[in-house]
């Protein structure tokens, strides 16, 4: 069955504290009605820090589009080697094993994906297949659980590296004050994870079950406006009452596997923002406490996009080790209204191997 293994996770050395993220806001948005209310919202976000891939003063510059994706690019070549190298560590794997690579970033365009220049550069074998993932923001990492978990079942004992490379930064735009775009500027960080989802042995979740749902008639909820100067995002004020009618579909995906969705072991959950996780507690019937791994992503790195369910799932392996056995549940939510689910059970094959 194809176990998802222990993630590996790095986050830029540049930081901004919620203190400085309200103070910068202030000062760039001076005067506008709206400033007020984005500014509470933002202290309610409850992330009270962000890396970064630029210092504070470059990220609040716009150099242009092709610029910025030009940063993307170096700095997405310079950051991912590391993480996926822990990463096959961590699932006790070489480069040579990996039969598929998933790379998901909604922050920055490359052609070809990045995962050409990580096979020329990384060793991994030429017939590698490629999956890169460019435009389901925040469900891309649930999604591209899920893609591996069907590539492994399709083609069994086969290996997939999962590589998410998200720099929100540099999708901010100096020009744009409404209420969406000022708080998802106080809102998303940057980050880079990777994790292996081998379809034999290694120590994690065994995936059992995964599923998609997209709400019908809110693909603009969630939304990129592509101009010269690049990615605008663009937010609903409803997107945060999302979990009311997806928390269903999240019942009877466990209610389909003979689990009951509010008494599973563990939780994996995109931290989209605290409603989301407040909301999808209050209708699953769970404490929030169960989505501690979430809570704890968001308030140290904010919303890191599809990089979130690594570093929540990151979380859960360094806590201690859940029972053989124990269920549990990954979730991401994205534009759509997408949400990528799956179901899944610890496991471990035998002691840890020694890799040279």
């Amino acid at each position: 069955m194809p176990r998802l293994c222990k993630p590996a996770m790095n986050a830029p050395e540049h930081v901004i504290t919620l203190e400085e993220t309200l103070e910068f806001a202030a000062q760039a948005h001076a005067g506008k009605p709206q400033l007020a209310l984005a500014l509470r919202l933002i202290r309610n976000t409850g992330v009270k820090k962000r890396h970064i891939v630029q210092p504070i003063e470059k990220t609040l510059h716009h150099p242009g589009f092709e610029a910025r994706n030009r940063i993307y690019e170096t700095e997405s070549k310079k950051r991912t080697p590391q993480v996926i190298q822990e990463a096959l560590n961590n699932a006790e794997l070489r480069v040579r094993d990996i039969d598929a690579i998933i790379y998901v970033s909604c922050t920055g365009f490359l052609m070809p994906s990045l995962t050409a220049w990580l096979i020329n550069t990384m060793g991994f074998r030429s017939d590698t297949r490629q999956i890169p993932i460019a435009q389901l923001g925040c469900a891309a990492g649930g999604a591209a659980i899920n893609r591996a978990h069907d590539f492994c079942t399709a083609h069994p004992g086969s290996n997939v590296l999962i590589v998410s490379c998200e720099l929100c930064s540099l999708c901010y735009q100096p020009e744009a004050d409404d209420v969406g775009s000022l708080l998802s500027d106080g809102l998303f960080g940057d980050a880079v994870a990777a994790a292996v989802v081998r379809g034999e042995g290694g120590v994690g979740i065994d995936l059992e079950r995964n599923a998609s749902y997209l709400i019908p008639g809110t693909e603009d909820w969630i939304s990129y406006a592509v101009k010269d100067t690049g990615f605008h995002f663009q937010l609903d004020r409803r997107v945060p009452g999302t979990m009311e009618p997806l928390a269903p579909v999240l019942r009877e995906l466990a209610k389909d596997h003979s689990w009951d969705a509010g008494k599973l072991d563990f939780y994996i959950i995109h931290a989209g923002g605290p409603r989301i996780l407040d909301d999808l507690a209050k209708y699953l019937e769970v404490d929030r406490e169960v989505f501690r791994h979430s809570w704890s992503t968001l308030n140290e790195y904010g919303n890191i996009a599809s990089a979130v369910v690594l570093e929540a799932a990151r979380r859960l392996f360094d806590e201690e080790t859940p029972a053989p056995g124990a269920t549990g549940m990954i979730a991401g939510f994205g534009p759509g209204i997408t949400a990528e689910m799956a179901l899944g059970t610890w496991a471990a094959d035998g002691a840890p191997r020694t890799f040279a």
